[in-house]
Formats: structure tokens, C-alpha cells, sequence
């Protein structure tokens, strides 16, 4: 085994995965597996497993050099389980999964199991050179939100596989119109109610659908059929189950302090082997699994040294003498700039949930090096605002309009989350006052603000059919409510709005910049009714986009343009067809010189109650 220990040691090491782990090999003609883990100041380290009917003392590692153990195991094949039985300075015994592992043991077992990576055929060469050449900054972004556990399940309540979940997911995804889907975590963890993010195989896909292989095709299908694949990756904090990475060799190796709130203890950002498993880890699922994109969960947890502490006593500081975590910016900086140099074509998402700056800048101008950060302030005023009865929503009418005042300050994306529609926060549409009608109103123009909204979007799964329920991680979704007419018309109503976005340019080409932007009327606050122009690269791709947020309506609702000529409304989610009233505008409307708005000409329409309409310039 020969390897740059240095490289692993100082934080910098990019393919740990090739070294450590468990790696099929042939030496002297005789097959077997190759050993590789690292557990300094550990009294002895020994491979146990089902090849050696778990005798502790079978297969002896030999300690190579700055804690790296290897050894290797003739007879050790593709499929078998095995642990690490490792024991401490203390002389306490560990038995320990491998950290490193590519597959595990279905819960609730916990061994790691041999596999061998190579052999995966790839089909997405035509995706992967898009990609390449395409970018993702001026490209649309509607990510479809799944927990794969409880999208769909079998009609025995058991998981769908990766194969069942391709053949179904990806074509339902690809017809409502997302453009991605992001992946609540999917590396192994052993408790479904954290919902993947409490890993304890950070390099395991998950065997609760399948092996790494199949995973593999998943993705490469999903390429394959024009939808992009972001992973949910949680390098914020560790588990604390006795076979994960929490005090591997007895004492604290891979974390630091423990987290005052989940449970769970923090990485050490400090330690060269830990960002080196972390940073490898990362370009591992891009490299291995041709991830599209990163989102990197709980990002403030790791920004702050005091995250979640409130006892004063308690709190610590930096060198500085403030709380910011000057080992974890480093960390995360290091990570988006070696991301960024060998794969500059991959999106990294910061789920980051305060006004931290520069999260979207590059850590040379003193940034995160984010492509993209969660909007959560937009996320907090928009559903507060929705919850408002109606006739209160006049006096809650900044929170539609100040996300605008910084929205272009970062790369937002949009996001009402799985984080929206559980601990009794209530689904989306239970936030929604009025009787049955206004709910299913309030939630197109819920949808449609979204979509016209800049910055590019994500809605959790469920929210597309409208569900009554708070999400439920262990039954699949209520697909039966699509026999139910309201809201099989507002399934109808999302895949229209979610394609009106891809097909229209103006919502997507300049969706980061203040040019992409303009209001012609945000004081409405006595109508309700946000008023606003997005542009694209060419004036003929201009939208007007007009919502009102209640239920009064106007006959002749004047709004400024700014070319004579005839325009025509594309879209209105008060259409019929959507379980709307049918308040639309049909045929051309005639600008008129009337000045209005600032500008030289307007025209009349109809509002719809509480719903919107887009209107474009007939070419």
C-alpha cells in the first residue's frame, strides 16, 4: 500500500476513498481484500468477519505509519461483512464499521460489507458533457425534494428499490416539469426517523434500496432522462451510535464538541485526517456517482462556535475573542475551492439559515465559495404572510416585499422544504385561510409567487398533491388524493406552472441579478397585489407578472407596460381547468397610451382572486 501520508495528515488528500477502506485484490495469485483504516494510538486493530466467523483475532492489521492500520485478508470476497475490532489506548474493545466502507448491512445490522466499485457501464456521456459545457448559473433549477424512504412504497409498506424508484420517480419528475431532484441523505445511517442526516456510512449508499451499484444506475437514469441529481451531505456533526466514527479508537478522533442539541458531536475541522475524509467524501459521490450537485446541510451549525448553546458559561470563543468557527470557514472555504478546481461544472448548496455574508462569493473576496445558499428568510415571511386570514393581510404586506432588498446579495434558492411540514408546522395548504376553495387558491398563488420569484426553486414532495397531513417519513405519500378532483387539478395546476418556468427564459436567464428584476408596484398593500416585470436576455422574453393575494377582484386593473402593441396572458392560475373561478384575460390586450406605472403605456385586465397572471408582449 503506498500512499502520501502527508497529504492525508495536512487536510488535503482528495481520494481517500482509493486508500482507505476495503478494496478487492490479488497478491500472489490468490484473491482477496485489501484493508486500509485509520486509528492512531490504538493498542491494535484487527479485521473481523464473516470470512473469519468474527474471531477477534484472525486477521491482526499492521500499523503502516501515523495511525494508518492495513492488512490483507486472503479469502475476504465481494459480499462479505466485516468490522474493524479495534482496541483502545484504555484497552477497551470496539467493534467498529469501516468509515470508508462503500456498502453496509441493512439496519437494524451494522457491519460493512465488501463491494466492488468498478464494472458500472455509464450512459449519461451526452449529461455529463452538457454539463460541462452548459454550466448551472443561467440554466433553470426547480428541484423536486425527495425522501426516497417514503416517496412510494410497496403495497406491503417495504421500500421501493433504486430500480423500482428509477422506474417510477424519474418519468413522474421529468413530466411535472423539475429540473432536479435533491436526495435527502443517502448515505447509510441507522435510525429512519433522523431521515439520513445521523450518518454512520458516509461513503455507503444506502442498502435500504439497494447496493452501490444500483444507485449508481438510478442516477445515471436520471441523467439519462434530463433530470439533475443533488445530494443532501452532512458534514456538520457525526452520530454518536458505538459502530460509527464517534470516538473510533476509544477517545474523540473524528469530533470535536458535542452538539448541545441534536445528540450528536461535531467534526474536528481541525484535525488534517478528518478534512481530508470529509473533502474526499464530497468528491467521492461527485467523482463515483456523477453527483450533479452538493447541498450541504446545517451550514450555520458549523459557522458558529456557540450554535445552540444559551448558557452563558458555557459559551467559547475563538482566538479572536468572537464565536465564529475559524477551523470550520477554513474547512468549508477549502472545500468549495477544491470542488470548484476539479469540477467546476458541480453545484455546492449551502443550507445556511442566518445573515452570514458572502456565502455565495468566492473565499478569495472573503466568501464561502457557495455557488448557492437557501433563502430561509424568504421562506419565513412568504409562509407567514400566507397563514394571515385575509382581511389582516394588508398590514403584513412587507413581508411579500423585502426579500427583494436583498435578493440579489447571494444565489438564493427558494425552498419550502421537508423542514416546512413537520414537528407541527402543518403541511402547506393547512396554512392556508378560508374554506376549502380559498386553501387550494392560496396554494397556486403560493406556487406561482414562488415560481415568478427570483432565484431558482425546491418544493418537498407532497406539496405537488396538495397533502392535508404533515409529512410522514415512514409511509409513502397520499397518491390517493389525486381521485379527488381539487387536488388532481392542482397536480395539473404545478406540472403547468413548473413548466411555464423552464419554457420561459425571463424567469431563469437573469434570475440571480437585480437586472432580472423590476417592480412596477410593490405598495399595493391596500389591494393585496404585488406587481412586477421580470426580464430576460432579450426584451421580446419580458414577463409582467401580477398576484393578488385576495379574494376581491377588479374588472379594469390597469398596469404599465412599456411597448405599444398587443399582449396576451400566458398563464393564470385562476384558470378553470386548475379549480379556479375563470377570471382570465382570453385573446390580445391592446396596450393603451395611458401612462401608468412609469411607463408610456398600460394595459386593463381582470384580476383573479387570489391567484396571479402572467402577461408577455405579442410579438
Amino acid at each position: 500500500m503506498q500512499f502520501d501520508l502527508e497529504q492525508f495528515q495536512n487536510g488535503t488528500m482528495t481520494d481517500a476513498w482509493n486508500v482507505f477502506g476495503a478494496h478487492p485484490a490479488e497478491k500472489d495469485g490468490v484473491k482477496g481484500t485489501e484493508f486500509t483504516v485509520w486509528a492512531p494510538f490504538a493498542r491494535g486493530v484487527n479485521v473481523i468477519g464473516s470470512f473469519s466467523n468474527w474471531d477477534i483475532f484472525g486477521h491482526p492489521m499492521t500499523h503502516v505509519a501515523g495511525g494508518v492500520w492495513s492488512c490483507f485478508v486472503p479469502g475476504a470476497n465481494p459480499g462479505d461483512s466485516y468490522k474493524y475490532f479495534v482496541t483502545s489506548p484504555d484497552g477497551e474493545g470496539l467493534y467498529k464499521a469501516d468509515p470508508y466502507a462503500f456498502f453496509a448491512e441493512v439496519r437494524p445490522e451494522t457491519a460493512s460489507r465488501i463491494f466492488d466499485l468498478s464494472g458500472y457501464g455509464w450512459g449519461d456521456r451526452e449529461w455529463m458533457r452538457k454539463r460541462r459545457e452548459k454550466g448551472h448559473l443561467n440554466r433553470p433549477m426547480n428541484i423536486y425534494e425527495v425522501h426516497l424512504g417514503s416517496w412510494r412504497r410497496n403495497e406491503d409498506g417495504s421500500y421501493y428499490s433504486y430500480s423500482k424508484l428509477a422506474d417510477e420517480l424519474i418519468p413522474y419528475a421529468a413530466d411535472m416539469g423539475y429540473t432536479h431532484l435533491e436526495l435527502m441523505p443517502v448515505m447509510e445511517h441507522p435510525f429512519d426517523g433522523s431521515w439520513g442526516y445521523q450518518i454512520t456510512g458516509y461513503y455507503a449508499p444506502t442498502s435500504r434500496y439497494g447496493n452501490p451499484h444500483d444507485f449508481m444506475n438510478f442516477v445515471d437514469r436520471c441523467h439519462q432522462a434530463g433530470i439533475g441529481v443533488i445530494l443532501d451531505w452532512v458534514p456538520g456533526h457525526l452520530c454518536r451510535d458505538a459502530h460509527g466514527l464517534y470516538r473510533f479508537n476509544g477517545q474523540k478522533l473524528y469530533e470535536d464538541a458535542d452538539h448541545p442539541q441534536w445528540g450528536t458531536s461535531k467534526f474536528d475541522y481541525g484535525r488534517g485526517e478528518v478534512r481530508s475524509f470529509l473533502t474526499s467524501n464530497a468528491l467521492y459521490w461527485i467523482e463515483m456517482f456523477h453527483a450533479d450537485g452538493i447541498r450541504v446541510d446545517g451550514v450555520t451549525s458549523m459557522l458558529y462556535l456557540n450554535f445552540g448553546i444559551d448558557d452563558p458559561a458555557q459559551k467559547r470563543f475563538n482566538e479572536k475573542g468572537t464565536e465564529e468557527d475559524l477551523e470550520a470557514i477554513k474547512f468549508i472555504q477549502g472545500l468549495n475551492t477544491t470542488v470548484g478546481r476539479l469540477h467546476p461544472d458541480v453545484m455546492m448548496i449551502a443550507e445556511e439559515s442566518t445573515a452570514w455574508p458572502l456565502v455565495t462569493y468566492p473565499p478569495s473576496d472573503g466568501g464561502l465559495g457557495f455557488h448557492y445558499k437557501w433563502d430561509m428568510g424568504w421562506m419565513h415571511d412568504t409562509l407567514d404572510y400566507m397563514k394571515c386570514d385575509f382581511p389582516f393581510r394588508p398590514g403584513a404586506h412587507h413581508l411579500l416585499t423585502f426579500s427583494i432588498m436583498y435578493a440579489f446579495n447571494e444565489n438564493f434558492v427558494c425552498a419550502l422544504s421537508h423542514d416546512e411540514v413537520v414537528h407541527g408546522k402543518c403541511s402547506l395548504i393547512r396554512r392556508m385561510p378560508g374554506d376549502y376553495w380559498r386553501q387550494f387558491a392560496g396554494m397556486r398563488a403560493l406556487a406561482l409567487y414562488q415560481i415568478a420569484h427570483p432565484g431558482a426553486k425546491l418544493n418537498f414532495m407532497g406539496a405537488e398533491i396538495a397533502e392535508f397531513i404533515e409529512w410522514r417519513y415512514y409511509e409513502g405519500l397520499e397518491w390517493f388524493l389525486l381521485g379527488y378532483e381539487k387536488h388532481r387539478e392542482y397536480h395539473d395546476f404545478v406540472r403547468a406552472v413548473n413548466r411555464l418556468y423552464k419554457n420561459e427564459k425571463a424567469f431563469w436567464q437573469r434570475q440571480y441579478v437585480s437586472e432580472g428584476y423590476e417592480w412596477l408596484d410593490a405598495d399595493d398593500n391596500t389591494q393585496s397585489t404585488i406587481l412586477f416585470v421580470r426580464h430576460g436576455n432579450h426584451a421580446t422574453d419580458d414577463l409582467t407578472v401580477l398576484i393578488n393575494f385576495v379574494p376581491e377582484v377588479y374588472d379594469e386593473f390597469r398596469i404599465g407596460v412599456a411597448k405599444p402593441g398587443l399582449y396576451e396572458e400566458i398563464f393564470n392560475s385562476d384558470d378553470a381547468a386548475f379549480g379556479g373561478s375563470g377570471r382570465t384575460n382570453p385573446g390580445p390586450i391592446r396596450a393603451e397610451k395611458i401612462p401608468f406605472h412609469g411607463k408610456p403605456y398600460s394595459i386593463a385586465v381582470k384580476t383573479p382572486p387570489i391567484g396571479g397572471a402572467v402577461f408577455k408582449h405579442m410579438k
